[in-house]
């Protein structure tokens, strides 16, 4: 989904948040906010967001799956299992707003902690070029920074060892790593 897809789909859901007399609220993570915040990524496979009322949103997502030919895991809450506390929200006056759906997400710091824990192997590149554009965004430079700020988020020991390989490719002017797996 493109940002003109991702904002048409918003839109229509929250038209059918309207129809129902519903007010809906979406907190984006991922893709989608790389997309539509950052306008640093063309597209994503699909919106991850933790929602409420969350059944009245799966329905009213279901209703434009259907009009949109979309899946139906086009808009799905799977990111709260990498979401360990409140995640702080920030400003983002790039997400658009509607009359009955609320869009919010994450301030960038927490999305790079988010990013580097999930490292996901298989969507490498993504990852990696999602994460590159907020270590840019917010100024830092070095792993060990990064790692600073995942710990404000999640504990130590929830930290995957190939997380810390992860950040150390995100700089790798960085002559010898100093970012150590727990002993």
């Amino acid at each position: 989904m493109d940002a003109n897809e991702i904002v048409e789909a918003l839109s229509l859901l929250n038209a059918e948040l309207r129809k129902r007399q519903a007010v809906g609220e979406l907190c984006l993570f991922g893709g989608a906010v790389m997309v539509l915040v950052f306008r640093e990524r063309n597209s994503t496979k699909d919106i991850d967001a933790i929602f409420h009322p969350s059944d009245t949103i799966r329905i009213c997502a279901e209703a434009v799956a259907q009009e949109l030919g979309l899946p139906n895991d086009w808009l799905n809450d799977g990111v709260k299992g990498f979401i360990e506390t409140q995640p702080p929200l920030g400003q983002h006056p790039n997400l658009p707003q509607y009359d009955h759906l609320k869009l919010l997400a994450p301030t960038p710091e927490y999305l790079l902690a988010m990013k580097c824990l999930a490292s996901r192997i298989g969507a490498g590149q993504t990852d990696y070029a999602d994460a590159k554009t907020l270590v840019r965004h917010l100024g830092y430079q070095t792993p060990e920074q990064v790692m600073a700020l995942i710990e404000e988020y999640y504990p130590v020991a929830q930290i995957p060892i190939r997380a810390r390989y992860f950040i150390e490719e995100l700089f790798p002017e960085a002559a010898s790593s100093t970012v150590q797996p727990p002993i």
